[in-house]
């Protein structure tokens, strides 16, 4: 009697043991578990080769840098003065100054090209599929035969290019052999080795425009380049920023090009960050500089990787 009074007194309900899960219950998180590793175990494989030939490299060459490493014998711990040989070397500043300049360059054609190609493209009532496969085919051409081939379109002496100048009765140029036109020519090459995937994704974004848009504009008495400033860019505005980092990205460890066609040259004119990576590890034999390279490389590849994750997580949440 006196527990009754003092269970209405506090007015709470005595604990009752939680009930035991009941055999579906069971049967439904064996088969959950069971999925899950099934799961997984179809991932072991993708997981494994990525950590080996991805993760692992990537470690290693971050302790690298801060060792004095030389093939064939044991590495000593050199603290920070791989980046301090790096930081002082003449080229380091070249080849800095011309991966930015080739990022820029690659941006302001490699952004506006294949923007203007897909608009055409779009604006196309006959051949479509025919222009989509021209435009995409240089992506098909494997990046050496593709340099190669521009190796002989730059020719200072038979080569189309100049060849197409001399017709023209324009003045011929030394494209990828002077120092003042190598990294342009390179520029070329590389925008017209790559810009078929954007002009695809560029082309995908316009036509999921709604068509009502355009015909109010029309209404309205839009002209086509007021139409594609006021409805085209603002309705594509979140891919053209996704694909104008991914292309920093890209642009910033280029390596192909300046490998095939100059060497880096003239007057290293044309050397890059990735190409001074190659230089360090495969021609000084200096890996301990290479991978400081790799690092600093690294960081800010890094930064900008992380600006394009927290903007596609952003449109996403919206």
């Amino acid at each position: 009697m006196t527990e009754t009074a003092e269970r209405r007194g506090t007015g709470r309900s005595p604990a009752r043991p939680a009930p035991a899960p009941t055999a579906p219950a069971r049967e439904r998180g064996r088969r959950r578990l069971l999925d899950q590793a099934r799961a997984y175990g179809f991932l072991l494989g993708g997981l494994v080769c990525f950590a080996l030939f991805s993760w692992y490299p990537a470690i290693r060459a971050v302790v690298i840098a801060f060792q004095k490493y030389t093939p064939g014998s044991a590495p000593e711990w050199a603290g920070t003065a791989n980046f301090s040989r790096v930081l002082h070397d003449p080229e380091f500043t070249a080849a800095w100054r011309n991966t930015l300049t080739f990022t820029l360059l690659a941006l302001l054609l490699g952004f506006a090209v294949p923007f203007v190609l897909a608009l055409v493209l779009n604006e196309l009532r006959h051949a479509k599929a025919f222009f989509r496969v021209v435009v995409y085919l240089p992506v098909m051409i494997p990046p050496v035969v593709s340099a190669l081939l521009w190796k002989w379109f730059y020719d200072p002496g038979a080569g189309l290019a100049n060849e197409a100048l001399r017709f023209l009765h324009l003045p011929t140029s030394d494209w990828s052999n002077g120092a003042d036109t190598a990294l342009v020519s390179l520029v070329i090459v590389a925008t017209w080795a790559n810009m078929g995937g954007t002009v695809l994704i560029y082309l995908a974004a316009l036509q999921s425009i709604p068509g009502e848009l355009y015909e109010a504009a029309e209404l309205d008495g839009a002209n086509l380049l007021q139409r594609v400033r006021h409805v085209t860019v603002p309705q594509t505005r979140f891919v053209i920023l996704m694909l104008m980092l991914l292309q920093i990205i890209a642009t910033m460890q280029v390596f192909t090009e300046p490998f095939v066609i100059t060497g880096g040259g003239p007057e290293n004119a044309t050397v890059t960050v990735l190409y001074l990576i190659y230089k360090y590890a495969f021609l000084y034999n200096d890996f301990g500089g290479a991978c400081a390279l790799s690092v600093m490389l690294l960081v800010l590849l890094g930064a900008f990787s992380a600006v394009y994750l927290r903007l596609t997580r952003s449109e996403g949440d919206a």
